[in-house]
């Protein structure tokens, strides 16, 4: 992955059964969940291309969400802030050497953002 690629989509759901039934039926996706991210389930599509979860819809997260790989969260949400954006999450840890963050756009979409290595 490279700076400003889409890394996954994230769906927010109300049953976790439900939703995999659905785009398992529906587009042929693989749902499993990783070990390391317990809570986390993970989708597949047919053609490789694995995308995001399907997580717990909540007041604030309504919308699916994609994330976006950045070379610098910092310096990411430097320049969303100072162009009308917000932060939503700020820099959290994932792993040892990967962090995420969720800014908003003027429009109030969410994009997650990830700096780092899965591994």
């Amino acid at each position: 992955m490279a700076h400003g690629d889409i890394t996954h989509t994230e769906i927010p759901v109300t049953d976790y059964a439900r939703a995999t039934a659905f785009y398992g039926d529906l587009f042929g996706w693989k749902i499993t969940e990783a070990p390391e991210f317990e809570g986390y389930p993970m989708w597949q599509a047919p053609n490789g291309v694995s995308g995001g979860a399907l997580t717990e819809r909540t007041e604030g997260f309504t919308q699916p969400r994609s994330v976006v790989e950045v070379d610098s969260i910092d310096e990411t949400v430097a320049k969303a802030t100072a162009a009308g954006g917000s932060v939503l999450l700020p820099k959290s840890n994932i792993t040892e050497t990967s962090w995420w963050a969720i800014i908003v756009d003027p429009d109030g979409n969410q994009l997650g953002l990830f700096e780092g290595a899965m591994g």
